[in-house]
Formats: C-alpha cells, sequence, structure tokens
C-alpha cells in the first residue's frame, strides 16, 4: 500500500495488491470528494502530469480513472482549460456557440426526452414578421416543445421559423431531432450566427403549469433570433430555463 499526499494536504492510499484495479481506486477517491464536496462545482483538477505524480500512477491509469467520472458526468474536460467537477445543474455552451440544448445534452451525455406540444403553420404576427423579414401575413412554423431530463422539465422552448425558406417543418419529427440540424442537413440550410439576449423572468401561466413550478418562480429567459450566412434571419425563439435545474455558464478569455 502506498500513500501520496494531495495538493490540499490530504492524504490517499493505494493499495497496489487489492483485487480493485489501481485506475478504479483513484476514480473512486475521486469520486468520494466531490460527492462529499471537498472538491466542489467548478473545482479544477490540476494537471494530468502533475496529478498522476501526485498520486504515484502513471498518466495512462489517470486518465482511464477520470474518463469513468466523466462517463458518470461528475467531471468534464474543456479542451485548452482542463479537467473540471461539474455542477448538480446541467451546464450547456449555449451562452458561448450557437448551439441547440439538444446538441449541447447530446454532446454531454445528458439523457433527455422533448414533448412537442404545438406543431403548425401560422401567419407572422407584425412584430415576429419584422424580425424575420417577412412581409405582414407570410407564414412561420410556430413549434412549442417541453424538454425534461431525469430530474424534471428544464426548458420550454417556442420557435418560430420561416417556412418559405424550410417548407415541409410542420410535418417533420422535432421530437427526435434538433431543429438547427434538420434545417441544415434536410433544407441545405447554412447556420451562422445568432443574436442571444438572457434575462430573469418571473414564472406564469403555461410556463409555471409546464415547468412544474409555482407563480413567480425565478426562471432564466432567453430571447433568440438566428441568420443564415448570407444575413437572412431564419429563426426566432422564446426559452424559459428552470433556474434550479440548469445553468448557462460562459467560459471567458481576456485576450
Amino acid at each position: 500500500m502506498s500513500e501520496r499526499e494531495l495538493p490540499d494536504g490530504t492524504t490517499e492510499r493505494l493499495d497496489r495488491d487489492a483485487p480493485a484495479p489501481l485506475h478504479a481506486q483513484v476514480s473512486e477517491q475521486i469520486r468520494t470528494r466531490i460527492v462529499s464536496g471537498d472538491w466542489p462545482p467548478h473545482y479544477r483538477l490540476r494537471s494530468e502530469p502533475e496529478l498522476a505524480a501526485d498520486l504515484g500512477i502513471s498518466r495512462g491509469t489517470l486518465r482511464r480513472a477520470l474518463a469513468t467520472l466523466i462517463r458518470d458526468g461528475l467531471l468534464v474536460q474543456v479542451r485548452g482549460r482542463g479537467t473540471f467537477v461539474t455542477s448538480t445543474a446541467i451546464e450547456p455552451s449555449i451562452a458561448q456557440k450557437l448551439n441547440t440544448l439538444s446538441e449541447d445534452f447530446a454532446r454531454q451525455g445528458v439523457s433527455y426526452t422533448t414533448e412537442v406540444l404545438s406543431q403548425r403553420v401560422i401567419a407572422a404576427p407584425p412584430p415576429l414578421a419584422t424580425l424575420l423579414d417577412l412581409d405582414p401575413g407570410q407564414s412561420v412554423l410556430h413549434l412549442e416543445r417541453l424538454r425534461s431530463t431525469t430530474t424534471g422539465p428544464v426548458a420550454w422552448l417556442v420557435n418560430y421559423v420561416r417556412t418559405d425558406l424550410a417548407p415541409g417543418l410542420d410535418r417533420a419529427d422535432l421530437a427526435d431531432r434538433s431543429l438547427f440540424g434538420l434545417l441544415e442537413n434536410d433544407h441545405g440550410l447554412k447556420i451562422t450566427t445568432g443574436r442571444r439576449t438572457f434575462s430573469a423572468t418571473a414564472a406564469t401561466g403555461r410556463v409555471a403549469d409546464a415547468l412544474g413550478v409555482p407563480e413567480g418562480f425565478p426562471l432564466l429567459y432567453l430571447e433568440q433570433i438566428t441568420y443564415l450566412y448570407d444575413g437572412r434571419a431564419i429563426e426566432y425563439s422564446d426559452v424559459w430555463i428552470h433556474s434550479e435545474r440548469m445553468r448557462v455558464t460562459s467560459l471567458l478569455s481576456r485576450r
């Protein structure tokens, strides 16, 4: 049995004669630190060479241990930045990249379901027609969906999509497919930019009922307009996010 002192001054024991392989022992020790709160959400682990040296193991053994915890959702690796303890709430990258929630959930391995509550073609209301560069009365797809994870409902999404650029959307399967993925892969549209505005709001009416929260519950509200490569607007959306089940985090660079 060997003892190693970690950066926080505590001592870890690895039993090289135990039936459990070293990588399993290391992952269990790190898991204990995360669950106990010794390593809180957003804590950045030391670099792989440093941590492997601290534990007296090879980098290959360490990587196997970390891979187990990444798969279990306790750690996340950010290219060029390191390995971090995840938050207890889901943290999509929608404040950094033009991803959909479904794309972020799939990338993070988050199990989720999407319930389509409304999917029909309507005449664009005047303010919306202006935002999407449409003539008054032109049609748009009106799409309402509820996205849930194992913790419960996390987001209520309302989208308006130009049907002149993507005909037949009212018949598309939007319970199991990403809206952006469908627009790009099935309709050949090149989505390049978007404008997202975040604000705080209180839950009311249908939104409160859908997310299973009381009236006045604090929600994160996201308003978005999405554009194609040639500058044409393709989609407008309103998204209400359950503030206790999902957080939006930005990774910032000073330069």
